[in-house]
């Protein structure tokens, strides 16, 4: 070969070299995140999830994507989320919430799926055991279901006076069931007279709650679901308007006008599965991935709403709460 040519074609390959480097990376792992709620009351799981993931060393958009579903309250959109998201061929499924985490878990057997729930992933059909999960699933549990009953405990704690309590519930979830029946125990024991409310839209809230006069209830227990944890704030403020003792799980609802709020730590939970979602990204499997369970739970109280209300909170009660709002 003339040494002209012979140049030519080493600055040819020299060229190549850089497209071939480029094809040979291994391309940025995809995960499909899926929530039956919405966006905008989910902003601090999401920040815990990306902060889980952080400790097996991803950060979203520098080398894992992270593409959301988000079916807004309307469960009968998951499937089709899901299976999008499955012809995507993302790397994993984060399924978080118990409605998304059952229809991820219908939709695949071979896509990791990490998950979120409050409810028991064994007696739902998520897992085999807690221990030894088996298949393609895991996750982390919060303490809520567990605690419902005590949030009626502590309504009639916080109202002593009432003979009569509310429960909201969202039917289309699969846990609602389980709630109204273990609520319904609670209440006997306490001799309480138990209304069940139920909501399953945005609009079904407002319904909801102009019902609470007519049934003359001197409390309310919001039931454990994505469509009222991303409803926080407005069911915080239809609580004030309607002047009624209103108890649910998670701070925000406290922050934003409710009486008490008594549950498991979901932002707790969110970046277990954020954590166990970097492990499987760096290839260790879920089956040898026990089911991790938060126990974190938090008792808040807001003594302004209290006092508006007319309510004088005991200073036991005061005592055991982690936080007081006043």
């Amino acid at each position: 070969m003339r040494r002209r040519e012979f140049i030519v074609a080493l600055s040819g390959a020299a060229a190549a070299w850089p497209l071939v480097a480029r094809a040979q990376q291994p391309a940025m792992p995809v995960i499909g995140f899926l929530n039956g709620a919405s966006a905008d009351g989910y902003k601090a799981m999401v920040a815990a999830f990306r902060q889980g993931l952080e400790k097996s060393g991803y950060v979203e958009g520098r080398n894992v994507t992270i593409e959301y579903r988000w079916a807004d309250g309307h469960y009968d959109r998951l499937s089709a989320m899901a299976a999008d998201l499955i012809h995507r061929q993302v790397t994993l499924l984060a399924a978080t919430s118990t409605p998304a985490a059952l229809v991820a878990k219908a939709a695949t057997t071979t896509i990791p799926i990490v998950f979120t729930t409050s409810s028991n992933p064994v007696q739902i059909g998520l897992v085999a055991s807690l221990s030894h999960p088996g298949g393609n699933v895991t996750g982390a549990t919060q303490l809520s279901l567990e605690v419902g009953p005590k949030r009626l405990e502590l309504a009639h704690e916080l109202v002593p006076a009432a003979t009569s309590i509310a429960l909201l519930v969202n039917p289309a979830n699969p846990i609602a069931e389980t709630v109204t029946r273990d609520s319904q125990a609670a209440a006997a024991t306490l001799g309480l007279q138990l209304h069940i409310l139920r909501a399953s839209t945005d609009d079904d809230l407002d319904t909801a709650f102009s019902m609470l006069a007519q049934l003359h209830a001197g409390a309310l227990v919001v039931g454990t679901d994505p469509l009222f944890s991303s409803h926080a704030e407005k069911l915080a403020a239809l609580a004030t308007r309607h002047a009624v003792a209103a108890i649910y799980e998670y701070r925000d609802f406290v922050a934003g006008g409710g009486l008490a709020s008594y549950g498991g730590s979901i932002t707790d939970s969110y970046s277990l599965a954020g954590s166990y979602a970097g492990r499987i990204l760096k290839g260790e499997k879920p089956a040898d991935l026990p089911v991790q369970e938060s126990t974190k739970v938090e008792l808040i109280i807001n003594l302004k709403t209290a006092k508006a209300l007319g309510l004088t909170v005991s200073p036991s009660l005061l005592g055991r709460a982690d936080e007081v709002i006043e």
